[in-house]
């Protein structure tokens, strides 16, 4: 009956979204004709019945059949059922236990608490990353790539994360269009930014300019008018669309002043994505970087709610901080380097393997590096992985798009061999759950081979891509009035004292 329920409720969301979309298409304006170049692939045409079928909102993964509908029109149908779905669901269920939380755990970073409820992405240990039931390949099966490209757009997969629907290219080319209208940023903010002295590392200046951005805020204003409660959602989308939108702008700005003299354009072209607009006012004119980065934007986006910048995304704005704040907060947490500075020591490990062994070691001869490094104490970097247990999807894709780009670059070659020598010495040692590569095994290298060699900018890219999953959680978060985050804190002797009992 549920599932039955659920067919009925989206087929009267399609029809709504039909009938507004009647109503509204006397006059609405159509997008640029320039805008109407640069897209491909139409999902209705290649989304797999499998793939229909995987669980989402209330339904199904599905294209929509309401192809006019804008994303917020799509997003306040579905608000209502859902909030329905889980008030029934928490009815019903709410004093279920979910799980047990061991001493071991609390001191050991939380670890494997299931504490969270995120509902744009979930963490698979054997098949990693699915965003809403989709994994990696499917999304880049579905989701509309521009013209004569084969990576996911990321406006399609920021509309996967929002809805839990595949769009069609005409939805993914108004988002790129909207961010694009919406782009601009304040005058204080490029003052600011042109401001910020170049020793000033790029983290730092991003969430600088994040926080300025507040200034505008449309959530901070509507709290302090006294909007309801139930309209919060509305104005955490506003502040979310602006954000990402400004976003390539913000981080090309950086990018220019720190390491090209303030050189470039930052100029938005509507005619172009939102990727190969953040390309372009980064000075690169290489339409396979710009693929590389619609890939590497999409991939990054978002992997669960546990990490230290979605949690902290998701802490911050428990306390109704704008997403302006809340998103600064969170990437204060990923300049961390145990969390967002991954693919640099990577590099920095690659380099002084190179350094010691030569650009093109034998299979012996790496052996040894890798002992060497584990025997001093330290980890193979971009190896293992806290939940998965296979090798990463993320780091699967990038080396299928070094091998049809890049066969022959000589870093690239090099992470080919130490993929297949590190996972038997590690497994050897017996010390590791997981003997596998993750995405940061790969990342840099490929920017390296495109020309960007500035290591310290690198988690700024993170930080832009990581966008797209966290601001949809963060609008689900109010959609769904999930309240403050307040968990309950213990001393060693008051844990002592409950084991003696």
């Amino acid at each position: 009956m549920a599932f039955l329920h659920n067919l009925l409720t989206i087929d009267r969301c399609s029809l709504f979204l039909h009938q507004h979309r009647l109503i509204k298409k006397s006059f609405s304006p159509k997008p640029p004709q320039s805008v109407k170049q640069g897209f491909k692939k139409n999902p209705v045409d290649v989304l797999p019945e499998e793939i229909k079928k995987v669980p989402v909102i209330g339904g199904y993964v599905r294209q929509i059949a309401s192809d006019g509908a804008s994303l917020r029109e799509v997003l306040a149908c579905k608000i209502p059922q859902e909030q329905e779905r889980v008030k029934a669901f928490r009815k019903q269920h709410g004093s279920t236990k979910t799980g047990e939380t061991t001493i071991d755990m609390m001191y050991g970073g939380m670890r494997g608490i299931k504490a969270l409820v995120t509902e744009t992405s979930v963490l698979d240990a054997d098949e990693g990353i699915r965003f809403r039931g989709l994994s990696i390949p499917e999304c880049q099966k579905v989701l509309p790539a521009a013209d004569g490209g084969c990576e996911p757009l990321p406006e399609g997969l920021f509309w996967l994360l929002m809805t839990g629907e595949v769009p069609t290219k005409a939805q993914v080319r108004q988002l790129s269009c909207e961010w694009a209208d919406r782009a601009a940023l304040p005058q204080h903010v490029v003052n600011m930014l042109n401001n910020m002295p170049t020793t000033l590392h790029p983290m730092s200046q991003l969430a600088a300019a994040v926080v300025a951005l507040n200034h505008d805020s449309k959530f901070a204003k509507a709290y302090s008018e006294g909007v309801h409660k139930t309209k919060y959602w509305e104005y955490a989308y506003e502040d979310s669309m602006d954000l990402i939108a400004k976003l390539p702008v913000v981080a090309a700005t950086i990018y220019c002043n720190t390491y090209r003299g303030g050189k470039g354009s930052r100029s938005i072209d509507s005619s172009l994505d939102w990727s190969a607009n953040f390309v372009k006012m980064l000075g690169y004119d290489s339409p396979q970087f710009t693929e590389l980065m619609r890939l590497y934007l999409t991939i990054h986006s978002d992997h669960e709610g546990g990490n230290v910048s979605a949690h902290t995304v998701h802490l911050v704005g428990s306390a109704l901080s704008d997403p302006y704040l809340s998103f600064a907060a969170g990437m204060n947490g990923l300049a961390g380097p145990l969390h967002g500075l991954a693919n640099q020591e990577v590099l920095i490990w690659l380099r002084k393997l190179q350094k010691e062994a030569g650009n093109n070691p034998s299979e012996e001869q790496l052996k040894e590096y890798i002992w060497k490094t584990l025997k001093s104490g330290q980890v193979v970097p971009g190896y293992g992985h806290a939940v998965l247990r296979k090798t990463d999807p993320r780091y699967t894709c990038q080396r299928e798009f070094a091998l049809k780009h890049l066969p022959e670059d000589e870093l690239f070659q090099l992470v080919s061999k130490i993929y297949k020598v590190v996972p038997p010495i590690l497994t050897e040692t017996g010390k590791v759950k997981n003997p596998w590569p993750n995405v940061d095994a790969h990342s840099g290298v490929l920017l390296q081979y495109y020309g960007m060699k500035e290591m310290n900018y690198y988690t700024v890219l993170f930080g832009v891509s990581r966008a797209l999953g966290v601001l949809a959680s963060l609008v689900w978060d109010r959609a769904l009035g999930l309240p403050i985050e307040r968990p309950k804190s213990l001393s060693t002797d008051m844990l002592m004292k409950m084991v003696k009992k």
